[in-house]
């Protein structure tokens, strides 16, 4: 993990305690891909999760391929990396993590039956030279199985707040073809990106996710995530509380009871390592 990166540092910052502290609810608002990527390994594999985190998705594949396979997750946030092992040991699952780059990182040839990611592709420097690792590490039989976002006009409630906030507060700007959220929004350029780094039979297909969490868990989604939460430390109180004030009333068509809903705007990308033939 390069000093130099400015993921490296971004994640392993605030931004990723912010992570860990609101575990539980990210976990519980991003359940439906854990299920959707554990339905795409199978018993005794070995599995890789790019991106992965806490670790809910590691875990989610390790109890799929059971006793007889291994999922392994990796990122390049240390504190995310911390949580997630410390949860593996707790449940006992083949699961175990590296706290590295995957673009760069010197994965074992041909080791992997499944590489899997939720959310966690669309922050390497060079896309293409990650994923032509990513490929290396790959078995020739192996799957790409991805969840990326789509772009942030399909996902209001992902930029609530910061549309929210913009008349009182300067936000980070999210600058297009930059690493981020929203990065792989267009579908061309993730073809192009992927056959790029050597996959074959690429599909990118548009799925529309149902997400869900407890409406107590608002607050500190608010507080503590996205640019947002990048910036409220750094307002005097009175700012802060008129920021906070005017976000919440922005989440409100999002408020069903105790619940808050929305819909994920999703790209589903698969891909083979190689051809099969026969």
């Amino acid at each position: 993990m390069s000093d130099t990166n400015p993921q490296a540092a971004f994640w392993n910052s605030d931004a990723g305690h912010a992570w860990v502290e609101n575990q539980a609810m990210l976990d519980h608002m991003f359940q439906p891909f854990e299920a959707l990527l554990a339905d795409a390994v199978r018993a005794g594999e070995q599995v890789l999760d790019v991106g992965c985190g806490t670790g809910a998705t590691t875990l989610a594949t390790a109890r799929r391929v059971g006793p007889a396979g291994h999922s392994t997750g990796i990122d390049i946030s240390a504190p995310m990396i911390a949580t997630a092992r410390i949860r593996a040991a707790q449940a006992s699952l083949p699961a175990s993590f590296a706290c590295a780059d995957a673009q760069h990182h010197a994965f074992e040839p041909a080791a992997f039956d499944a590489v899997v990611s939720r959310f966690g592709v669309m922050f390497f420097a060079d896309p293409a030279a990650a994923f032509a690792n990513l490929r290396r590490a790959a078995r020739a039989t192996g799957r790409l199985h991805l969840y990326a976002w789509r772009g942030a006009a399909e996902n209001p409630f992902m930029t609530a707040a910061e549309r929210a906030a913009a008349p009182l507060v300067a936000l980070p700007p999210r600058l297009p073809g930059q690493p981020g959220q929203f990065a792989f929004a267009d579908a061309a350029v993730v073809l192009a990106i992927l056959q790029a780094a050597g996959w074959q039979e690429i599909r990118v297909d548009a799925v529309d996710v149902p997400c869900a969490f407890p409406a107590a868990g608002l607050d500190g989604y608010v507080r503590r995530m996205g640019p947002l939460g990048r910036v409220l430390p750094t307002l005097d109180e009175p700012r802060r509380h008129a920021v906070i004030d005017r976000v919440r009333g922005a989440f409100e068509p999002f408020v069903q009871g105790e619940t808050v809903r929305y819909t994920a705007a999703c790209w589903r990308i698969t891909a083979r390592a190689d051809v099969i033939k026969g």
